[in-house]
């Protein structure tokens, strides 16, 4: 049976269509029977309307069709709009209502396994297990739009800036120094495989190569790696590429984006340009590479403090190369629970050796589990270090290796900053991060990686330094203690981009196996250029208000990498398998 067609999505219904006969599709989304006076609430993605069905106008079939409605039923209704006459403020189409004459049931619907109102209604894993029921929440129709117009703004922008769309492959090769690629068998070539692109950025650097001068894409990723609440298995990202550029131009570039996204979204005038800090600066205040500046307890370097100490495990950490570090905590009375709290927070959930706590007594003598071993004089010694230090303070110290004192502060602080509503949140902190170090080293590998990538240019003058001092041309945009993009300069020249790999162990004969077509195009007039890339997730989930990041999602995954909903991995024939030339050696627990 052919259906009734809708004329007008259900939140378009205005003033104009007053005495005009409208059809309308939609779920039915309420339903309220006053003892003859039936009224429905019809809802469709644009919206909520309300129908009235008057018995005295409908026959007793239809009256009892109407009766029989249910939530979540699919339907269609032809009906005069008119005005309400009680006004739903709450409602864009409040003021009015369709005096309902026809109606088609489209589909019934059973029982849902949640409610789609209310707060709590259903556990995470319901939710994702029937997504296609909680995207029709209220909630996840604005994120989803939001998702969209923030993309189509993106388009515009780059368009308008002389940018150029190109889809690369999703299906690629596996290379060293990354991330852990998903592999995909190839059928057609026995024995070999696919990755799917962890990142587009050996390909937006070819296209460089190609004379693209300015390249932009809405990329999907793909990372097979251990999942963090806001990390998911598959990504988008908007991936921006020019060529002929240095830091400053493509930064300018992302800025005026991010301003017009924040003025569009939030209503938020960014000042421009924005703050620059470099990663030394950032990480000895914050102990972080993305801090959140929307409040201050910055991390202070009291090592001279504890100069010739008599506390051994202190001494032997200033002995060792090592930095004792303070988070300084003004107007807060902490009890004995709370800092036993605290202490218990660092060495079992952030792995730290230890943490130590001072703090002074109302007679103003120390209260620290290091009281009798500080000098009388402390306080005195301390004020001078630590500006506007009172005896009503608390001192949070944590001592041991440079990154990784500070890294444990860097998380206190910031889990201080939440347990005792130091955060502004209605500050918008957007600024650029630069100057990071070229390489980390991997403690567990015991080796030297790219902190970025192996692609990233090193700053002048790198040759005649030690690995762990040169500096990259890098940078991070972050906002709120979230890095929403980073970046560099490439390298263009084969001859520095063998050097690199030199560096990092990967030898000649590797190199060339798996970058060979880079060095060639390096040979073959690649001009200077470099990028960024946006996480469009983590974006969107900013813009939104949410702190979840499958919440701007429409099919996300869980922190294992399952789809409840499509019980996604599973396990495959066994015949597929041997098409593939495949045997699986695991073992499933009993």
């Amino acid at each position: 049976m052919q259906f009734l067609k809708r004329s007008i999505a259900c939140g378009l219904i205005n003033e104009e269509h007053v005495g005009s006969v409208v059809t309308l599709n939609g779920w039915v989304h309420r339903h309220r029977d006053l003892g003859g006076l039936i009224f429905l609430d019809l809802r469709d993605q644009s919206g909520v309307v309300q129908l009235f069905f008057d018995p005295a106008k409908i026959d007793a079939d239809m009256a009892n069709q109407v009766r029989a409605l249910r939530a979540e039923w699919v339907i269609a209704v032809q009906g005069t709009v008119a005005h309400r006459a009680k006004i739903n403020d709450k409602l864009p189409t409040g003021r009015y209502e369709v005096l309902v004459t026809t109606l088609q049931v489209l589909n019934r619907a059973q029982p849902l396994p949640f409610q789609l109102e209310g707060e709590g209604t259903a556990s995470d894993e319901m939710r994702l297990r029937y997504r296609y029921i909680d995207l029709r929440r209220a909630e996840m129709q604005q994120f989803l739009k939001m998702r969209h117009d923030v993309m189509m703004i993106m388009r515009n922008y780059f368009d308008e800036h002389g940018f150029c769309e190109v889809e690369t492959p999703i299906l690629t090769k596996c290379t060293p120094g990354g991330a852990r690629n998903f592999l995909v068998p190839c059928r057609l070539q026995p024995g070999t495989f696919y990755a799917l692109t962890e990142s587009p950025q050996l390909y937006k650097q070819l296209l460089m190569a190609g004379g693209v001068e300015k390249y932009f894409q809405i990329a999907r990723c793909f990372r097979d790696e251990a999942l963090r609440a806001n990390r998911q298995p598959e990504f988008t990202q908007i991936d921006i590429e020019m060529s002929f550029i240095d830091e400053k131009d493509i930064q300018s570039v992302c800025e005026g984006l991010i301003h017009k996204l924040w003025k569009k979204f939030l209503n938020v005038e960014l000042a421009l340009p924005l703050r620059r800090f470099t990663y030394d600066d950032v990480f000895a205040r914050f102990g972080s590479d993305k801090p959140d500046m929307r409040f201050e307890l910055e991390i202070k370097d009291i090592s001279q403090l504890f100069a010739g100490t008599p506390i051994k495990f202190l001494a032997s950490t200033l002995e060792q190369g090592g930095r004792i570090g303070c988070l300084h905590v003004t107007d807060k009375k902490f009890s004995r629970a709370e800092l036993d709290h605290w202490t218990d927070y660092v060495t079992k959930e952030l792995g730290a050796k230890g943490l130590v706590w001072i703090r002074w007594r109302e007679d103003g003598s120390i209260d620290s589990p290091l009281a009798k071993l500080l000098p009388a004089d402390f306080f005195q010694t301390a004020v001078q270090m630590l500006s506007g230090l009172r005896k009503t303070d608390t001192l949070f110290v944590i001592a041991g290796q440079y990154e990784e004192a500070w890294t444990t502060l860097g998380q206190l602080r910031l889990t201080l900053g939440k347990e005792l509503n130091l955060i502004d949140t209605k500050r918008h902190e957007l600024f650029w991060v630069t100057d990071f170090p070229l390489f980390e080293f991997d403690k567990e590998k015991s080796c030297w990686q790219a902190r970025h990538h192996q692609f990233t240019a090193p700053q002048d003058g790198w040759e005649k330094l030690e690995m762990k001092d040169i500096k990259a041309r890098a940078y991070d945009l972050v906002c709120n203690g979230e890095e929403l993009g980073g970046g560099s300069i490439r390298i263009h020249s084969s001859e520095v981009q063998n050097k690199i790999f030199d560096l990092l162990g990967i030898d000649k004969q590797l190199a060339a196996e798996k970058f060979g077509f880079l060095f060639e195009a390096q040979n073959l007039g690649y001009p200077p250029e470099g990028g960024l890339a946006f996480g469009l997730d983590r974006l969107v989930m900013m813009l939104c208000g949410t702190d979840a990041i499958r919440n701007v999602i429409a099919f996300p995954k869980t922190q294992n990498g399952s789809c409840l909903m499509m019980q996604a991995p599973s396990a495959v024939d066994e015949a597929l398998l041997k098409d593939l030339h495949l045997k699986s050696t695991f073992e499933s627990k009993k």
